[in-house]
């Protein structure tokens, strides 16, 4: 994962988290934000102490408790309704039932991913949008332009932005558009 620091408009840093806390300590007195690339979210750090305290905090999560018995496989029983022939065809199936079912959905998950990452770039894309650029001239317009995949539109209005939010924001639509040929 990949964090960047901003300040005002400017970008102070960009890396892992320990590099964005440090940058962060390290930085001008102002009202930083630091954003999770893969999520476009914005991370709350505390910085009080000395950057080794800072830093052992973020090293300093707590681990999962281990549980007793049986493993989870992640197998989760839910009741499923549907007609007659679908279950005919079900029963005839070599591998069962539910192995037939998760072939079919795995299928249409397949199918559907392309749109779903696009989408999924879109809403990261947004948010970041929405915590550095929400205030700032085009905002409205340029996020109409990503969701409507108006590539031209969206990179006319995004260059008026503060030069480090609009580099920013646009290396984080790039996996909004398609491949060029």
């Amino acid at each position: 994962m990949e964090f960047a620091v901003f300040l005002a408009g400017r970008l102070l840093a960009r890396g892992d988290l320990a590099t964005a806390a440090r940058a962060a300590y390290e930085g001008p007195a102002g009202a930083l934000v630091v954003i999770d690339g893969s999520t476009g979210r914005s991370v709350d750090l505390d910085l009080r102490g000395s950057v080794p305290d800072v830093l052992a905090r973020l090293r300093s999560t707590p681990a999962p408790k281990a549980s007793r018995g049986r493993p989870k496989l992640g197998v989760v029983a839910r009741e499923v309704t549907l007609l007659p022939r679908h279950w005919d065809w079900l029963a005839i199936q070599p591998s069962g039932a539910s192995a037939a079912l998760r072939r079919l959905v795995d299928q249409a998950r397949r199918a559907t991913d392309d749109a779903g990452a696009v989408r999924e770039a879109q809403e990261v894309t947004y948010r970041v949008m929405t915590t550095l650029a929400g205030d700032l001239p085009g905002y409205e317009e340029a996020t109409r332009a990503l969701f409507a995949s108006d590539r031209a539109r969206f990179e006319g209005l995004i260059a008026a932005w503060p030069q480090d939010v609009g580099a920013y924001v646009g290396e984080l639509s790039e996996r909004v558009w398609p491949p060029s040929p």
